[in-house]
């Protein structure tokens, strides 16, 4: 087959949890579809070594400014016609794909859960955008069972249409056992001491305030403690770093911005728990990759989470503050607890592989293809 993908969300420099889905998801199918050609679409000039150099793998550069993927790669599939193409992290070309099948990753609707917790034009967009992916796609990929729920339970999607496929957990991911390099981490992000740590664009429905909380109910109460939010900043900043200020938790909150993935392993190894509050989420990475550094998690027991971890976490209410606080403050104190929860989560992380979701992947690619009209 010739597989054309949509790779322009794989170039993002500062990559969340959709830009790195789209660069693994991209890399395993490169490795493992030997027998097939690939085609992948950007907007600019990718690094040298940002996918393997094989005789099997052509890049095309798109080279609009507007309206690329609606455009752009819809002229291109047309002069291209690839035998099936793949959106990884964005939204399929309107009005249709001219006539090449496609297959679509959608990776959360938690707008349509908490409307008012993302900005009106960003609601707007991706409600249309999954409406219209997952109406034009031939197959779509949801990355938990909770995703495909939503969309057939708010979205109608069919159910026939729909394969789960979990993503991966990086390799880089592993605890870290040197303790003078997260020393040195924590120097230069001016961390003083113990801290709890999250991980995350800091934007409403992270539920950071109710964090915010609950780690003022107990921030002294197993010797002092800093909570670390590392992520770039997000939607209402600006009125979340005004609460801290008001609790007066300056200092006792680190916001070091976007941490680089070469450091994220360090900044989990070091942290005492994690902490994932948020309201919802599709695939919540961040618990899987602190677990894959030996670092319990206490994390929230809605949309996608409970799927991912298991019993390998303490899970609470997003809502309950006072639940958070306790579940936090039990963890510090039982040691057994945090060992178990250590073991536990490394073994559940590991289930978790590119290696795995690049497979399954691979396997939707072409049963959609073999569905193409002839």
């Amino acid at each position: 087959m010739i597989i054309g993908i949509d790779a322009s969300r794989a170039t993002v420099r500062r990559r969340t949890g959709t830009e790195g889905y789209s660069l693994n998801v991209i890399c395993g199918l490169l490795e493992q579809g030997a027998e097939h050609r690939f085609r992948l679409y950007f907007r600019d000039d990718p690094p040298e070594d940002l996918f393997p150099t094989a005789p099997n793998v052509e890049h095309v550069v798109i080279r609009r400014k507007r309206l690329w993927t609606h455009v752009g790669l819809r002229h291109a599939l047309r002069s291209d016609r690839p035998d099936v193409l793949f959106v990884p992290a964005h939204v399929v070309p309107w009005p249709n794909t001219m006539g090449v099948p496609a297959v679509v990753t959608i990776h959360d609707l938690g707008y349509l859960y908490y409307p008012e917790k993302h900005p009106l034009l960003s609601r707007l967009y991706l409600n249309w955008s999954t409406r219209h992916s997952a109406r034009t796609a031939r197959r779509v990929i949801a990355v938990s069972k909770a995703t495909a729920h939503d969309l057939v339970a708010l979205n109608g999607v069919p159910e026939e249409k729909i394969r789960v496929v979990y993503s991966g957990v990086d390799k880089i991911l592993k605890p870290v056992k040197d303790e003078a390099q997260i020393e040195r981490l924590r120097q230069r992000l001016g961390i003083p001491g113990p801290y709890l740590l999250h991980v995350g664009s800091l934007q409403p429905r992270k539920n950071l305030t109710r964090l915010l909380e609950a780690f003022d109910q107990i921030k002294n109460t197993a010797g002092p403690l800093t909570l670390v939010l590392a992520g770039q900043h997000g939607w209402e900043y600006h009125r979340f770093e005004e609460r801290i200020k008001q609790m007066g938790l300056n200092g006792r909150v680190i916001l070091p911005g976007y941490v680089p993935d070469e450091d994220l392993a360090a900044l989990y190894s070091g942290a005492l728990i994690y902490v994932f509050p948020s309201l919802h989420e599709g695939f919540g990475f961040p618990v899987l990759e602190a677990m894959a550094c030996g670092t319990p998690v206490v994390c929230a027991n809605t949309s996608s989470l409970p799927e991912l971890v298991g019993d390998a976490a303490m899970t609470i209410a997003p809502s309950d503050v006072y639940g958070m606080s306790e579940a936090l403050l039990r963890l510090l104190n039982d040691r057994s607890l945090r060992q178990d929860l250590i073991k536990r989560g490394i073994e559940r992380a590991g289930m978790f592989t590119w290696e795995a979701c690049a497979r399954h992947t691979l396997e939707v690619l072409v049963e959609a293809a073999a569905h193409r009209p002839r």
